[in-house]
Protein backbone atom coordinates (compact mmCIF):
# COMPACT_ATOMS: atom_id res chain seq x y z
CA UNK A 1 0.00 0.00 0.00
CA UNK A 2 2.72 2.18 1.02
CA UNK A 3 4.35 1.90 -2.61
CA UNK A 4 0.99 2.89 -4.05
CA UNK A 5 0.94 5.72 -1.91
CA UNK A 6 4.57 7.00 -3.36
CA UNK A 7 3.80 6.38 -6.93
CA UNK A 8 1.06 8.06 -6.89
CA UNK A 9 2.72 11.39 -5.06
CA UNK A 10 5.23 11.02 -7.21
CA UNK A 11 2.54 10.92 -10.37
CA UNK A 12 1.09 13.78 -9.27
CA UNK A 13 4.59 15.89 -8.83
CA UNK A 14 5.68 14.96 -12.37
CA UNK A 15 2.51 16.38 -13.40
CA UNK A 16 2.77 19.82 -11.83
CA UNK A 17 6.43 20.17 -13.03
CA UNK A 18 5.09 18.94 -16.70
CA UNK A 19 2.70 21.75 -15.98
CA UNK A 20 5.23 24.08 -14.91
CA UNK A 21 7.38 23.83 -17.88
CA UNK A 22 4.10 23.99 -20.38
CA UNK A 23 3.16 27.65 -18.74
CA UNK A 24 6.69 28.74 -18.69
CA UNK A 25 7.66 28.04 -22.67
CA UNK A 26 4.04 29.30 -23.36
CA UNK A 27 4.93 32.25 -21.72
CA UNK A 28 8.21 32.49 -23.72
CA UNK A 29 6.49 32.16 -26.59
CA UNK A 30 4.45 34.92 -26.19
CA UNK A 31 7.30 37.25 -25.30
CA UNK A 32 9.48 36.55 -27.98
CA UNK A 33 6.63 36.97 -30.34
CA UNK A 34 5.61 40.65 -28.44
CA UNK A 35 9.43 41.54 -28.65
CA UNK A 36 10.29 40.01 -31.82
CA UNK A 37 9.31 42.64 -34.21
CA UNK A 38 11.40 45.54 -32.35
CA UNK A 39 14.53 44.08 -33.75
Amino acid sequence: MKKLIVLALVALGGLLVWRKVQADRAELDLWTEATGSEN
